[in-house]
């Protein structure tokens, strides 16, 4: 198949994965009507039988991104998430990180940006399964920590996409509240080979190979043991740091030919 060719194909697939995405997740929040109805007050029980159903239609979507070729993924260590009191750092290169992750660890609660809860493909999977609302507040923390005791929380720490330096910065507010609820942070690296959806690239611009994505899970850090060696605002910094070059270490972005 020539280049042209095969941008065109891909260019019609990816169309087709966004009309396919904005349909279930339409559909979706008709679904999850009953499962988010007292949101944020909802049940646990009741929020993992959403995030049950939710990862089933996302994993249906990244099928078939894999059977058109479009994407391919790799997952290393995943059985190591999910753990009661587990706060999971990830960066984000991609629009794509979330539903790659949590299609695979669906028993997690997320911290999503508040905007999501005005988008109609997002706002019922995040009522239905208790997602909290990325915020400054006080609620916000209380949230945090609330759901730390009983389940794992992800968050991306960057706040956004990583930029196109492939820079990663972490905010230090996703590190004190680890410190503070959780009894471990885990990272997870996330390489997408070429750039595919990044912040700012136009959705349109697909790459003429398949998109490989890598995912794999690092060394836990032990919070109690942090805290015991330095207060908080020391121990928040130095897990910054590291957790800066760690990621930023292993995280490169490439293109093909």
């Amino acid at each position: 198949m020539g280049k042209k060719i095969e941008l065109i194909y891909r260019f019609i697939v990816t169309i087709f994965g966004f009309i396919l995405f904005g349909v279930f997740g339409t559909l979706m929040y008709l679904v999850l009507i009953p499962w988010g109805w007292n949101y944020p007050n909802t049940s646990l029980k009741s929020q993992l039988k959403a995030r049950k159903f939710v990862s089933w239609t996302w994993r249906l979507l990244i099928k078939y991104g894999t059977l058109c070729k479009i994407v391919k993924v790799n997952y290393r260590g995943l059985e190591r998430l999910g753990k009661p009191g587990q706060l999971i750092l990830a960066n984000h290169p991609s629009l794509l990180d979330v539903v790659l992750l949590f299609m695979k660890i669906n028993n997690t609660n997320i911290v999503v940006k508040k905007s999501l809860l005005q988008n109609p493909s997002m706002r019922g999977a995040i009522r239905a399964c208790g997602f909290i609302p990325g915020t400054e507040s006080e609620e916000f923390l209380e949230a945090c920590h609330k759901a730390l005791q009983e389940q794992s929380l992800l968050i991306f720490p960057e706040g956004t996409r990583t930029g196109w330096d492939g820079v990663v910065n972490i905010h230090r507010g996703a590190i004190s509240i680890g410190l503070r609820s959780a009894k471990v942070i885990t990272p997870v690296i996330i390489k997408a080979n070429p750039p595919h959806f990044k912040k700012g690239q136009p959705w349109y611009k697909v790459p003429v190979c398949t998109v490989n994505y890598d995912i794999y899970v690092g060394e836990d850090i032990d919070t109690a043991q942090r805290l015991a060696e330095k207060p908080l605002p020391i121990a928040a910094r130095r897990i910054k740091a590291e957790l800066e070059t760690y990621f930023n270490t292993q995280t490169k972005d490439n293109t093909c030919n």
